[in-house]
């Protein structure tokens, strides 16, 4: 009678077996070209911007054809077989991660601009398409596309439809859902559907709604029609200087109180502009505790009588330096450290994970005071950026993955920040979606019953669970163990939360 395979070589067994098999049914529906599944061709797809965590797919599908993603999906779904589709794999919180068996589906070859219609002010692109190539097709006829992500020049539509991605644009444009009119795409079973449409209102349910930030757990999106907007006659850029985190919060607060909705307001701390500007050097004041920078657009008469408003609120709130860009050069430098923040940051650590929660825009002095004192806490440096005008944080905690106490740190310092947030009337996500970043969080924020509500969504596109399993909705038994998690490490300091 033979032994027992060690649990370890079972499952690398069971592993190989499987993979075998996927293999196997894919060749019949994909060239040998669209097909990986070799350890060297598939360990560049282990991860998307959080590298924190990573898992080796079974299978890569690289379908060229509409009819190739269709048949992949119902090959997947006869085999019961989980899907991740993945565009450019920029996203920040684990959305793209692999399912260790299962089949990554990458949509990175479908990146044609279909029809772009400057009459009607839309454009009809492929999943695949680059966010900034819409704009780059649309200036010839002076428009653009709006929601404009720091990873524009990388990140695709059909992956800002999943995350429903924003960007400093965002407080006067709004976010991806904003700026659609259309998703087309496949179910798990292949069968083709449609969100929304291109009338201004569209019959029955308002299913876009729903899709647009579903993270890929509902439908594979193929095609996207968007809207576009003229681009402003003139756009020009306040650069305020801040001796003191509160002011600088407050004055965020105090321009939207005065009614004056800016083109861009984003807020970065001391450690985060120097970082920048030792990376772009975009001319920010090293000295400042926080800096602002407040974006004005429009006719010139607009934009000068805005600039003048703005400058006022600035000062009776405090600013200890206030420039305002002269040309079109000096303005992208202005805004150019904050674009580059993230790379800034990868050149200052060995690893960095971005948190984007979302508060009430009165409190964002509270959380950055909070935000220290966890530092201290948890013995990690942290760096921190906002879209600032409508609440959506985005802070940097610096560390070594390699270390894996550095990374358990990490871990319950972004949780606290979740924590806090939700206790100060915010959300854990703005715009980069849960995936499995905050899964975990999500525990905090919604009960029991609300989680099974989403499954219940989930379940009627995606009855199997094959689509993106795992990620953005947590189970009962997960919430249990981290909540027991947060207790055993001290981390709760919201006891009122309601908590699984």
């Amino acid at each position: 009678m033979n032994a027992p395979l060690p649990s370890s070589q079972a499952e690398i067994l069971r592993r190989n077996e499987r993979q075998a098999q996927v293999v196997q049914a894919l060749q019949e529906v994909l060239p040998a070209h669209a097909l990986l599944w070799h350890r060297e061709d598939t360990t560049p797809y282990e991860c998307d911007g959080l590298t924190a965590y990573r898992e080796r797919p079974l299978v890569v599908a690289l379908p060229e054809t509409y009819e190739q993603v269709q048949a992949v999906l119902r090959t997947c779904h006869a085999l019961d077989v989980p899907v991740v589709a993945r565009g450019a794999g920029t996203g920040l919180s684990g959305g793209a991660l692999p399912h260790k068996l299962g089949v990554t589906l990458s949509l990175a070859k479908f990146n044609k601009i279909l029809k772009l219609d400057p009459v009607s002010r839309t454009a009809l692109v492929q999943g695949g398409v680059r966010n900034l190539a819409i704009s780059e097709a649309a200036a010839p006829h002076g428009l653009y596309y709006a929601p404009d992500p720091s990873s524009q020049i990388a990140c695709t539509i059909g992956g800002n439809v999943a995350e429903n991605a924003g960007g400093v644009h965002c407080l006067k444009y709004g976010l991806t859902i904003h700026n659609v009119l259309k998703v087309k795409g496949f179910t798990i079973e292949g069968d083709e559907v449609e969100f929304g449409g291109e009338a201004l209102d569209t019959p029955g349910l308002d299913l876009l709604s729903i899709v647009i930030g579903s993270e890929g757990m509902l439908a594979v999106t193929i095609e996207v029609t968007v809207k576009l907007v003229p681009k402003p006659q003139l756009a020009r850029c306040i650069m305020a200087s801040f001796d003191d985190i509160r002011k600088a919060g407050d004055a965020v607060a105090s321009v939207i109180a005065a009614g004056i909705i800016p083109a861009g307001l984003e807020m970065m701390d001391k450690p985060m502009t120097a970082a920048v500007e030792d990376y772009v050097h975009a001319g920010y004041d090293l000295n400042a505790e926080a800096i602002l920078l407040c974006e004005s657009d429009g006719t010139p008469e607009e934009v000068e009588e805005e600039i003048g408003r703005m400058s006022a609120v600035l000062r009776t709130c405090g600013a200890t330096a206030i420039a305002v860009s002269r040309d079109e050069a000096e303005r992208l430098r202005f805004w150019s450290g904050r674009k580059n923040a993230f790379p800034a940051s990868g050149r200052i650590s060995p690893d960095y994970m971005c948190m984007d929660s979302t508060i009430p825009r009165k409190r964002l002095a509270d959380i950055l005071l909070a935000i220290a004192e966890m530092e201290k806490r948890y013995g990690l440096r942290c760096a921190n950026v906002f879209h600032a005008g409508d609440g959506n944080l985005h802070p940097l905690i610096l560390f070594d993955a390699n270390d894996a106490d550095q990374l358990r740190r990490c871990e319950l310092f972004g949780a606290e920040i979740m924590e806090t947030s939700v206790a100060m009337g915010g959300t854990i996500s703005g715009e980069h979606g849960v995936g499995v970043e905050k899964l975990n969080s999500m525990c905090v924020q919604f009960s029991r019953e609300e989680c099974e509500q989403m499954f219940g969504v989930k379940r009627a596109f995606d009855a199997k669970g094959l689509l993106n399993p795992g990620k953005v909705i947590p189970t009962l038994n997960r919430c249990a163990d981290y909540g027991k998690m947060l207790v055993r490490n001290g981390v709760v300091s919201h006891p009122d939360l309601p908590r699984f």
